[in-house]
């Protein structure tokens, strides 16, 4: 699987393409992703991010040598944690899968924001079924999206997820036509791309991290957070274009 990186109009597409049947995870694809999430993260003209698959399937899995890194005595954490790569990427990611989402293609699809589907996508996690288990935050990110109970259905049991179930139990935000996905995240990244970059960061943090703590503590960060935010100058321009009734132009400042 090889990754390829396109920006424009403030929006960076990550597109992982197949290089073996289903665009299974190697060690040049944990690399290569990681390289790109480090690049989109550090450029300020990256307000939004895209990820997508050039197959006929979003993602499979690891391939056989990541997963026998991941079992060895003393792994290394950049070998095996690809999703982890996507959800350290501060800015409003939106996934467009078609096709199977499996096993560590579920894990990297739960560490976007928003999930995009097609009507003939497919969502699983079958590592229970050969004696393993998730190892890229499948185990907490799924019953973080879709609660417990369906969690631990889907990953004591293996089972396959249509779409149409994967949109009821929240496992994805939208299902539209099949071919259509990269279409619909891309028109979701130009809205979310039209607001203030800074307030999109502040956003995300205020809800990933005020999930992991009491409401008390998330309550005293979103304060901080929308204190830091009056400070800015996309701030001021959010306010002054509201008065004047005119379109704001932010610069992420």
């Amino acid at each position: 699987m090889t990754v390829q990186l396109e920006t424009s109009d403030h929006i960076a597409t990550i597109t992982i393409a197949p290089s073996n049947p289903g665009g299974l995870v190697g060690f040049d694809s944990v690399y290569s992703l990681s390289e790109v999430a480090t690049e989109v993260r550090q450029r300020d003209d990256v307000w939004v991010v895209v990820l997508r698959s050039d197959g006929n399937d979003f993602c499979l899995g690891a391939s056989p040598e990541v997963g026998e890194a991941a079992l060895s005595a003393d792994p290394l954490p950049g070998q095996v944690r690809i999703a982890q790569t996507i959800s350290d990427i501060e800015k409003p990611v939106v996934c467009a899968v078609r096709g199977r989402a499996q096993d560590q293609g579920l894990e990297i699809a739960l560490a976007c924001d928003l999930r995009i589907a097609d009507s003939g996508s497919t969502f699983a996690m079958t590592q229970v079924l050969n004696g393993a288990m998730p190892r890229d935050g499948g185990t907490q990110r799924l019953p973080r999206l879709i609660g417990r109970s369906r969690a631990m259905d889907m990953l004591l049991t293996g089972r396959c997820v249509a779409a149409s179930e994967a949109l009821e139990i929240g496992l994805v935000n939208e299902v539209v036509g099949q071919g259509k996905t990269s279409e619909r995240a891309m028109e979701l990244a130009t809205l979310i791309a039209g607001h203030g970059p800074i307030a999109l960061r502040y956003l995300k943090e205020a809800v990933l991290n005020g999930m992991d703590g009491t409401l008390d503590q998330g309550l005293r960060l979103e304060a901080d957070l929308s204190f830091l935010l009056q400070s800015t100058q996309d701030r001021s321009e959010g306010i002054s274009s509201f008065l004047e009734r005119r379109n704001p132009t932010y610069r992420g400042q």
